[in-house]
């Protein structure tokens, strides 16, 4: 059955990213027929569930893998998921004020930090710079049998927590309070997108819908459905899964990120204060190429292997990537840290580095935690692409938006409202949008 009804934008995936366009565009535009479908029972149900990320919104001021550019971008972008907290009352139930830092260990990353708060101290000058008898009173495990030089530069005040699936429940009740025609479509999944005649057909199991533009925000199936477009073909997916372990005590009141190994593509180690857990502390995570397209859910096989689009030149940045000893080695004690029984005693040596006393008793692994982030690999220059990655192409827009996607999902939320502004002939409200998210 085709619905007759042509909505003028339709999304695919109510996660963090999803959600916040579907708000974006009910409360700042003057688009009116929206339908969003997701293909389970509720929103954020994937990476945007708590249980799959650190619950940390990502500024740019504790994650060194970024570059000053970066961080300002990332600064400006992350602000708007602060902002509406703060403007809509959400403090203290969706974001939360609690301290980080980012955690030096040894002379040669004292050193970096050192200059690093020299380049980043204008950008943040609210950063505390910490040596040891700081750190001691701050957080005493840090240092407790510490033997090595460490230097921390601390966050204190901020909301830097985040539990991005009430995010995204508040940003789809936020849209449904408004005077748009909204179509909310739980437990239906968009199976196939076709273009027919410059308007959008989305199949599910139930019907054929059809929209003026349409807005994917579905982790790796987003690629997917480009290609099945035409679009995109120069990509393809490298799906890296992650795991947490908690303690069986709490140990820290504060988030603790250790320095980026520039070689290495993925997370380092943090120690993160649960909001799921009583505020107990959840370490990691683990990083390790996962043959999924979503954690702790059923394999579908031929859509993983198309994702994954195994030939000659996505074998080669394997090659590149497992040819340098230090990734390998990386990628080996990542995948020990996942066995049964032995995974803590590994992982153990990782945590040690934020607290030296930690034994492997004081750990267990969070089942049920931990999520997939698909990496984006360029086949036609051979190297992943880091970060989030997007396609848009007229009226169709593809996000796949791995870390920090939910940090700065308002800001993609805006852009996407925008392209689709310009696409329909319609309006964005600067205004408001201005004084209830920029600069609230």
């Amino acid at each position: 059955m085709i619905v007759n009804k042509t909505f003028e934008t339709a999304i695919i995936g109510s996660g963090v990213v999803g959600s916040g366009l579907l708000f974006t565009l009910a409360r700042y535009t003057d688009i009116r027929d929206i339908v969003l479908f997701e293909k389970y029972d509720e929103p954020a149900q994937l990476n945007s569930s708590p249980k799959a990320n650190s619950q940390t919104l990502h500024i740019g001021d504790i994650e060194t893998n970024y570059s000053l550019e970066k961080a300002r971008s990332v600064k400006r972008n992350a602000a708007m998921v602060a902002n509406y907290i703060s403007h809509f009352g959400y403090e203290g139930e969706i974001g939360f004020r609690r301290d980080k830092m980012i955690l030096a260990v040894g002379e040669d990353e004292v050193a970096s930090l050192k200059e690093r708060y020299k380049v980043f101290s204008e950008l943040f000058p609210y950063y505390r710079y910490m040596e040891a008898d700081a750190l001691r009173e701050k957080e005493p495990m840090i240092m407790e049998g510490r033997e090595e030089p460490v230097l921390a530069l601390g966050v204190e005040g901020e909301i830097t927590t985040v539990d991005f699936k009430k995010l995204s429940e508040s940003f789809v009740q936020m849209a449904l309070d408004t005077d748009k025609n909204i179509q909310i479509h739980y437990n239906e999944e968009v199976l196939e997108i076709r273009e027919v005649d410059g308007v959008f057909e989305l199949t599910t199991g139930n019907s054929t819908y059809k929209a003026r533009t349409v807005v994917a925000n579905a982790g790796a199936y987003s690629l997917l459905f480009a290609q099945h477009l035409g679009y995109g073909n120069n990509l393809a997916i490298l799906p890296i899964g992650g795991s947490f372990f908690f303690t069986t005590r709490k140990l820290l009141d504060s988030k603790v990120y250790t320095m980026q190994n520039p070689k290495l593509p993925f997370a380092a180690v943090h120690a993160d204060p649960d909001l799921t857990a009583d505020w107990n502390t959840r370490f990691g995570p683990t990083a390790f190429a996962l043959p999924k397209l979503e954690r702790y859910r059923q394999a579908h096989i031929r859509d993983l292997l198309e994702a994954m689009d195994i030939g000659k030149d996505t074998l080669e940045v394997y090659y590149n990537l497992l040819k340098d000893s230090t990734i390998r080695n990386y990628i080996l004690h990542n995948f020990l840290d996942e066995l049964p029984y032995i995974g803590k005693h590994i992982f153990v040596n990782d945590a040690r580095k934020i607290i030296p006393a930690m034994s492997s008793e004081d750990l267990i692994f969070a089942d049920g935690f931990g999520g997939m982030r698909p990496q984006i690999i360029d086949k036609e220059t051979h190297r992943l692409m880091m970060g989030e990655a997007k396609l848009a192409v007229g009226g169709a827009i593809f996000n796949m938006t791995p870390s920090p996607g939910a940090s700065t999902s308002l800001a993609i939320a805006e852009k996407d409202a925008r392209q689709l502004c310009d696409f329909l002939g319609k309006r964005f409200d600067e205004e408001q949008h201005l004084k209830e998210i920029v600069n609230a």
